[in-house]
């Protein structure tokens, strides 16, 4: 008996923490979920346009502004949890990225603090949810591409609102159709080679292709001191292409191999 009292206040909190979700949802199998987040609003439905922003947000003549987006019908699966307060928003986007690419996604677009737009345009317009908007600096967002059967998207926005509340949004869309070529941004490339480090590109054949060559080319372009090796089994070919794209010879070393794939790590 004396045991069971003091088990007692454990059982009440872990009988709270469940109570607090939102009836009837449920943590995505892509991702697990951020310690102490409770969710606070859950949506599954389909859907037939999914609209997903690969640029910073504004608006320009009372119209919604982006250069790049991602357009897609299918299954949508919106989730909203609300983080403990001694963390930030930052910090569950980070561990969420960080584990989305362990497990093979390909980023597409991301951005952290004001590179992103406005907040308000990304709760109201993007999400529809008021309660993610917050100050500009505080807030990140990414788009990523699990290529692995089931073909899906992933979005993750994260915000720390005026009053320290955070939160993330997840979404996940299971696509109506094959979703085809779907080419990161430059900007994305390079906070990815700064960040990690190095890009995989394991989809990538031996003989370079003439959009992937132009986009890398322009990545590297974007800081003119970065330099970079290449290794998979194209590597020089690749090599030779970004040269011809305009990119100093001098900039790309290649690491020779026989792996599948392309391979960019950054030289410190």
């Amino acid at each position: 008996m004396r045991l069971s009292w003091r088990l007692l206040p454990l059982l009440c909190l872990v009988a709270h923490s469940w109570a607090a979700d939102f009836p009837g949802s449920a943590d995505l199998d892509e991702l697990p979920r951020f310690p102490q987040a409770e969710i606070t609003d859950y949506r599954q439905e389909h859907v037939a346009e999914r609209l997903y922003p690969q640029d910073s947000l504004r608006r320009i003549g009372g119209q919604l502004r982006m250069d790049q987006q991602v357009t897609a019908d299918g299954m949508l699966t919106a989730i909203t949890y609300r983080l403990p307060d001694h963390h930030s928003g930052l910090d569950a986007f980070t561990a969420a990225r960080e584990h989305l690419l362990a497990e093979g996604a390909e980023l597409l677009y991301w951005c952290e603090g004001r590179d992103c737009g406005s907040s308000s345009l990304w709760a109201n317009s993007i999400f529809g949810k008021s309660t993610l908007y917050g100050p500009e600096g505080n807030q990140a967002y990414l788009l990523a591409r699990l290529a692995e059967p089931p073909e899906r998207l992933v979005a993750l926005y994260a915000i720390t609102r005026g009053n320290g509340r955070p939160y993330l949004q997840v979404e996940r869309l299971e696509p109506g159709a094959a979703l085809g070529e779907l080419l990161p941004t430059a900007g994305t490339l390079l906070r990815q080679l700064r960040e990690a480090g190095e890009l995989q590109l394991p989809r990538l054949p031996a003989e370079p292709l003439a959009d992937w060559s132009a986009l890398l080319a322009r990545t590297l372009r974007m800081d003119s001191a970065l330099r970079v090796t290449l290794s998979g089994e194209g590597a020089e070919a690749w090599r030779d292409a970004l040269v011809a794209e305009g990119v100093r010879a001098l900039r790309i070393e290649v690491d020779p191999s026989s792996e599948p794939g392309l391979v960019v790590r950054r030289l410190r």
